[in-house]
């Protein structure tokens, strides 16, 4: 790939302080998303609501995201992308603010759609804003480090927001995110450059990646992952507070280990996937829906809840770059349409998951919620598996016109 006039004239000191700016801006809104998980009580005394209608913070941020996922490229045409990404850093600050304000419900739900706005627009730009940053021989290095700031808030925003709702209440913890916002807007003022907008594609574009052979397949099945993790995933805190009847303090520690675990997993996966991709992506979500089930049966021990959350953390927060791969494999030569539809695809199983493991756990209780989060993981599993096989199968076949089609799921 030929260098780019951004590269040309932005200094390498100053395109990798981008880079750590980028990276700085991707934590703040993972630790936005998903605080809600680890505040989910609070919250729901707070504003006089259920935990289940609480745990709807996560899904109307999931569905502001995927709608601004998909058609932020072409809403944007014509504006530099550096103005796009300060904007959407901006509207990540507004949205602390709202949301650690808010009075009532909806005004909170407002706050929420914001961040989910701020989300689809940022990870739809990512990996374009960083090959125009750095150079070519750079953009692994690049995407790693973006990757490495979604792996720590990852990590560290549920037990942090947990134990900071112990002493400043839920409101504070998400006021938090205001001055690092704020800091990472500043950042970003000063490190990122010029970037002309060179979209050109309608807003139906990002939809005809799917016509790809294969890659129905994949999406299905990384909508089906998701959508099982996170029925589960969002009531945690009611399950570790009713069941296994632990307090604030300790949940706080259940939820640091499972970061750490995820930090594990996602930093051993690298070197699985290069030679054994769909192998992992079949067993993550079987591993997880194995992991569901024994949390019904013995949810109630402690230790046995640590080791199972440990395991969680370790799979599914390693899960998604197995997921990323396979976007860079299936669609080589249109990876920022892919990853367009990859992050409306993620966003939509979020919400659904979250919106419809919330009116389960309300009305049938905690096991109806975290099995269907296992018929779910299952099912992703079976999707991806049929996917393979029909993949190998166009691989072999031997016809010319089916080699390129092999490069798809």
């Amino acid at each position: 790939m030929d260098v780019t006039t951004d590269q040309k004239t932005t200094r390498p000191t100053a395109a990798w302080s981008a880079v750590f700016a980028l990276s700085l801006c991707a934590s703040t809104l993972v630790a936005s998303e998903f605080m809600p998980v680890s505040l989910l009580t609070p919250i729901a005394h707070s504003l006089h609501l259920t935990e289940g209608q609480a745990g709807q913070a996560i899904s109307i941020s999931g569905l502001f995201a995927i709608l601004t996922s998909l058609f932020i490229s072409a809403a944007t045409r014509g504006i530099d992308r550096r103005r796009v990404l300060l904007c959407l850093t901006g509207v990540t600050l507004v949205s602390g603010i709202v949301v650690a304000f808010a009075p009532n419900y909806p005004l909170f739900m407002a706050g929420r759609a914001l961040v989910g706005m701020a989300v689809g627009g940022f990870w739809s730009m990512s990996a374009a804003t960083m090959i125009r940053i750095v150079p070519s021989k750079d953009v692994s290095r690049a995407l790693a480090v973006l990757n490495g700031g979604n792996a720590l808030a990852t990590t560290i925003a549920a037990p942090l927001g947990s134990f900071l709702g112990q002493y400043i209440g839920w409101r504070g913890a998400f006021f938090c995110v205001v001055p690092i916002a704020a800091l990472t807007l500043l950042w970003q003022f000063v490190t990122l450059p010029g970037m002309p907008s060179r979209e050109h594609a309608s807003a139906s574009a990002a939809f005809r990646v799917l016509r790809r052979p294969g890659v129905a397949y994949g999406m299905l099945a990384a909508a089906l992952f998701f959508l099982g993790q996170f029925s589960l995933f969002t009531y945690l805190r009611p399950f570790f507070e009713t069941v296994t009847r632990i307090d604030v303090t300790t949940i706080s520690a259940l939820l640091l280990v499972m970061g750490v675990a995820g930090l594990a997993g996602t930093s051993l996966i690298g070197f699985v996937i290069r030679q054994r991709l769909y192998a992992c992506l079949v067993i993550m979500p079987l591993a997880m829906a194995a992991i569901a089930v024994a949390l019904t049966a013995f949810g109630a021990s402690l230790a046995a809840t640590v080791a199972l959350m440990f395991l969680w953390g370790f799979v599914g927060t390693a899960a998604p770059v197995g997921w990323w791969t396979w976007v860079s494999t299936a669609l080589p030569d249109d990876a920022e349409a892919g990853g367009g539809v990859m992050v409306a695809v993620v966003q939509l199983a979020i919400t659904m998951g979250a919106a419809g493991g919330g009116v389960m756990f309300d009305h049938s209780g905690y096991r109806a919620t975290f099995l269907f989060s296992a018929v779910i993981l299952v099912l992703s599993s079976l999707v991806i598996l049929i996917g393979a096989l029909r993949r190998r199968a166009r691989a072999d076949a031997p016809c010319a016109a089916c080699v390129p089609a092999s490069r798809a799921l």
